[in-house]
């Protein structure tokens, strides 16, 4: 409480969204979690997010996030664009949302969201009972079409926030996602790639 009343915490009062969704092991789509961002504008074509498990005040610090514009991510090298995935299904479908924002204000920032790609780490695998962020950060997806999303996850979530996603698809018909199309490097668990971080040793020719 001290420390509070002294220090200035800046770049944590910058923090300007909260943002619901899903994302799943860019491995494995079965292991899917639900993550709350908490997002600061970075500058106009750059969010930053950190990821929780929940919104309550205990919640689990998982991961971080990366939103870029379109114009941001079209210029990035194409070995890097794969591990970036797009955000367009998750507002047209409904699944992304802003908990006790209303409807209209909500839809204006998500029109945004959607046109947007995500680059996501995830250091805490509390899917599986880690009690602590253990082993290499995992790479993480979003979904982009109806059935992917584990049924029973999204009925919990929508119960637990008095929310519907089939509402919120109804009324967000008229959002569009990136103006060039989805790139076809992003999203590469679609082409049968899964991408899973590994640490290997190897030998270095020179000393370090």
């Amino acid at each position: 409480m001290g420390a509070k009343a002294i220090q200035s915490l800046k770049p944590i009062k910058r923090i300007h969204a909260h943002l619901c969704a899903f994302h799943f092991y860019a491995h494995d789509m079965n292991r899917q979690v639900e993550a709350h961002h908490y997002c600061t504008h970075y500058n106009q074509d750059m969010r930053q997010c950190l990821i929780y498990d929940s919104p309550e005040k205990n919640a689990r610090l998982i991961g971080v996030e990366y939103i870029v514009s379109e114009k941001l991510f079209q210029g990035l090298p194409d070995e890097e664009k794969k591990l970036w995935h797009t955000h367009e299904y998750e507002v047209k479908g409904g699944i992304l949302f802003m908990p006790g924002v209303p409807k209209v204000a909500e839809n204006k920032e998500l029109d945004e969201v959607a046109k947007t790609y995500g680059k996501v780490f995830h250091f805490w695998q509390y899917d599986r009972g880690d009690a602590l962020p253990l082993g290499l950060p995992q790479l993480m997806m979003s979904f982009t079409e109806d059935g992917q999303l584990n049924p029973n996850l999204a009925s919990s979530v929508e119960k637990r926030f008095g929310v519907s996603f089939k509402e919120n698809a109804e009324g967000r018909k008229h959002i569009t996602g990136p103006s060039m199309g989805i790139h076809p490097s992003s999203n590469p668990w679609l082409k049968g790639i899964g991408l899973k971080p590994e640490l290997r040793e190897v030998d270095l020719k020179e000393k370090l």
